[in-house]
């Protein structure tokens, strides 16, 4: 429709331009550039809608949001791999949308279920005579009143206390085991109750080699650094877990991968020092070993009497030797272990990092150093050293390690997550004054006079 003077009127229409002019036409730079403003440009209030819908449907969609992790391009050095937000079949962390470079703020790390859980593993410290009370206590609460299926070690199961208690047999017969090392129970745990001291936490990320899940450790042990629950009020605080929405430390882990020559080992003694056979490079000539560890792998002289002498690598490039007793690295969850007794810092498993700690280096200048989670760190032997090394992961599975050998490590993308019993702030410093007794000195008394005694004039 038209308005004005011409409405009505007959409208008189241009010729139509020749081909070869029309062409020319679209091949000029001012026509291209009326084409890209007309592109860029909505032509309705609809349009500019729907364009904005796009460009957060496609920044939703990109490879480097939170929903598509694995695909994220960015440098793997910066906060190391992005770590699993599912723990087990049923278990993750609440989606934070204000996530910065995919690092969650730990505040807003919070538990929550898919699915209401209903298998739960307990893990009760072996030879402890004290747990079998509250375990049998915990199995009957989670079987009779909660519904739910516990699975425990068969060994623990098989205790004689145990079986020989009439009372706790109906309860007995109705627990899953299994061995460990035969049966595999990672994709079937929803839950993870750990009685004991801060080895049954260990033992328990030794159990799952990828994803686990939710862990609630309470306090029955020596020292109990990890462990920040009391048993006297177990029946609130496993209820207040259930329902979701609890507090979560991720304690990030290292993946271990150790390659050992297929040959035989073996080197002639020559004036004290061990003269390594040259082996081939083929991959095929090689035996690999992967792990997950949560505290440290310690490499050490073992019982020999010379200094062990190691090479450390980072990311390829020969960084030192260590001279000494031998070299601890750990993650933060470890920095209070046996790498604090080593004079190392303590580091909050919050914080992502790899730390690498000399133990009684022949170097007054060997400091322990800390380095960005996601780093590849190799450990080999020396061509000079004198004799082999020994390496263990968490203290145990102590092997050794000879020429040729390697240690690579780096963070684990499978993290253990820890439930809090307050918040990962207030539970770890509280984990510090108690175990610890960090800062713990007798208090400096006031001075009864306002004016210092130092200042009067005699």
């Amino acid at each position: 429709r038209m308005d004005g003077p011409e409405a009505g009127s007959d409208v008189k229409c241009a010729a139509p331009s020749p081909p070869r002019q029309r062409a020319r036409e679209a091949k000029s730079p001012r026509r291209r550039r009326e084409v890209k403003r007309s592109r860029r440009r909505p032509e309705s209030q609809e349009q500019v809608m729907w364009g904005g819908r796009q460009r957060r449907r496609r920044a939703a969609e990109s490879p480097c949001s939170p929903k598509r992790p694995d695909r994220c391009r960015r440098p793997h050095f910066l906060h190391g791999p992005y770590p699993a937000t599912h723990f087990g079949p049923k278990a993750r962390i609440l989606p934070n949308p204000t996530s910065v470079m995919h690092i969650q703020d730990p505040a807003s790390q919070r538990l929550t279920w898919n699915k209401p859980p209903l298998n739960v593993l307990v893990i009760k410290k072996i030879r402890d005579e004290s747990l079998l009370e509250p375990f049998k206590e915990l199995c009957r609460f989670l079987l009779e009143e909660k519904k739910l299926v516990v699975f425990v070690e068969k060994k623990v199961a098989d205790d004689a206390t145990l079986t020989s208690d009439e009372a706790f047999s109906a309860v007995r017969t109705k627990l899953c085991t299994f061995r460990e090392g035969y049966d595999d129970i990672s994709d079937c745990i929803d839950l993870i109750i750990c009685l004991g001291g801060d080895g049954t936490l260990l033992y328990a990320s030794s159990l799952f080699q990828g994803s686990v899940p939710p862990v609630m450790a309470f306090h029955l042990g020596s020292l109990g650094f990890l462990t920040p629950f009391k048993f006297q009020s177990y029946k609130t605080e496993v209820a207040k877990v259930f329902e979701g929405n609890a507090a979560i430390v991720l304690r990030s882990r290292l993946k271990v991968k150790v390659v050992k020559e297929l040959a035989q080992h073996g080197g002639e003694q020559e004036n004290g020092a061990l003269t390594p056979h040259c082996h081939g490079n083929s991959e095929a000539s090689k035996i690999t070993l992967q792990l997950q560890v949560l505290n440290e792998v310690v490499v050490d002289r073992g019982p020999s009497s010379y200094l062990s002498n190691v090479d450390l690598y980072l990311n390829g490039r020969l960084i030192t030797s260590v001279q000494g007793d031998g070299v601890i690295v750990s993650t933060p969850t470890g920095s209070t272990a046996y790498a604090a007794a080593a004079g190392a810092s303590m580091i909050h498993p919050n914080v992502p990092a790899i730390m690498v700690t000399p133990i009684c280096p022949h170097s007054l200048s060997f400091r322990p150093i800390v380095v960005p989670a996601g780093v590849e760190l190799m450990i080999t032997l020396s061509p000079e050293a004198r004799n082999t090394a020994w390496v263990s992961f968490d203290g145990r599975k102590r092997q050794e390690i000879q020429h040729g050998d390697s240690i690579r490590i780096t963070t684990s993308c499978y993290p253990v997550p820890s439930i809090c019993c307050h918040d990962l702030v207030y539970d770890w410093f509280e984990s510090l004054a108690q175990c610890l007794h960090w800062n713990v000195r007798k208090k400096q008394a006031r001075l009864i006079d306002s004016t210092d005694s130092s200042d009067t004039e005699n």
